[in-house]
């Protein structure tokens, strides 16, 4: 009896299609500009029958860059993160890092003389704390630091930092029959174990970086075991070629947000019929992390949406996001994310 009160008291006091609007917006974080009129207008005209555009849900794809599109990505990856802390717990097993760059850096807590060295720091960093064990025991380590590792000046935990207008997104793709894939230069191995309980997609629609392995048996056992040297890069040109391997489909839709997204989003341009390609642009300092350098935002190394890739968007008609003009909320609270990647 209370609940029906309560609903005619809705209905007395806010009209009703506005009730039903906001319960059926799928895209509810989304502030009502352009580029949410652009994301709905594409999905219909791709997934209505008798569409002249009507794309099959065998061939709607959409590809995802991770860092920066779909979680944080500043002052640092995730992964690197990661990386930095397996140095940490590997140290007492190495002595000789204590003189040896970036590990000595590190250990110091020296974060700008550890990358100094730039890309090739990173891959040491990562040769060095992401092979020498089992898929198996990879996987674990990455569960265990996943569970409890938190943003340094958000204190969140990290899956608390994914976007909530981006779950929205993913979530109103896959009802609309599209297959969303994450295509990040990020670590495959380390993105599978998590990303299907933050963004409700399974492990093998994941296409990223990785490291050589090789099959082995151990104690009777067979397993594949990750070795130190790097096997394929997935990002810039390697995207496509990550895409083409992996997944078998040009994409129709295609959504980064840097200059290492930018030949994702020009393979899925090239293909036939309707394509869609989305940009995010990080110019929110208050609720996240404002960088560019386009549109005079800071400058960063990593994560980089140069002027030149704004002004490439411009002229392929590339939907550029503003975090701070477009989104509603940012990050969502737990119980969302756990909401949005199980719906």
């Amino acid at each position: 009896m209370r609940n029906r009160i309560i609903i005619f008291a809705l209905l007395v006091l806010f009209p009703c299609s506005s009730i039903l609007a906001e319960v059926s917006d799928p895209l509810s974080s989304w502030n009502n500009t352009p580029a949410k009129a652009a994301i709905v207008a594409f999905v219909e005209k791709v997934t209505t029958p008798g569409s002249p555009d009507f794309v099959p849900e065998a061939e709607r794809i959409a590809t995802f860059d991770n860092d920066g599109t779909l979680w944080s990505e500043q002052p640092l990856p995730v992964q690197l993160y990661f990386a930095l802390d397996r140095v940490k717990a590997l140290a007492p097993q190495h002595p000789e890092w204590k003189t040896i760059e970036p590990f000595a850096s590190i250990l110091k807590g020296d974060m700008k003389g550890a990358l100094a060295g730039g890309e090739h720091a990173i891959l040491e960093l990562v040769m060095a704390t992401h092979a020498g064990m089992t898929t198996t025991e990879f996987e674990q380590i990455v569960k265990d630091w996943i569970a409890t590792a938190r943003h340094p000046v958000t204190g969140k935990l990290y899956t608390q930092m994914v976007y909530e207008p981006m779950l929205e997104l993913l979530a109103y793709l896959r009802d609309k029959g599209f297959k969303n894939f994450i295509v990040s230069g990020g670590g495959i191995e380390f993105m599978r174990p998590w990303v299907t309980k933050s963004y409700g997609i399974p492990p093998e629609q994941v296409v990223g970086s990785s490291i050589k392995t090789k099959f082995e048996m151990r104690d009777g056992r067979p397993v594949i075991v990750r070795l130190p040297a790097i096997n394929f890069v997935d990002d810039k040109g390697g995207k496509p070629v990550g895409i083409n391997q992996h997944i078998g489909r040009r994409p129709i839709a295609a959504f980064g947000n840097s200059v290492g997204d930018q030949e994702m989003l020009q393979y899925t341009q090239g293909g036939n019929g309707q394509r869609f390609e989305l940009l995010v642009l990080h110019d929110d300092a208050a609720r996240e992390f404002a960088y560019g350098p386009a549109r005079g935002l800071p400058d960063v190394k990593l994560g980089a949406f140069t002027p030149a890739l704004d002004k490439l968007a411009e002229s392929n008609g590339w939907v550029v996001v503003s975090m701070k003009g477009d989104w509603k909320t940012v990050f969502p609270s737990d119980a969302a994310v756990s909401e949005k990647a199980s719906h």
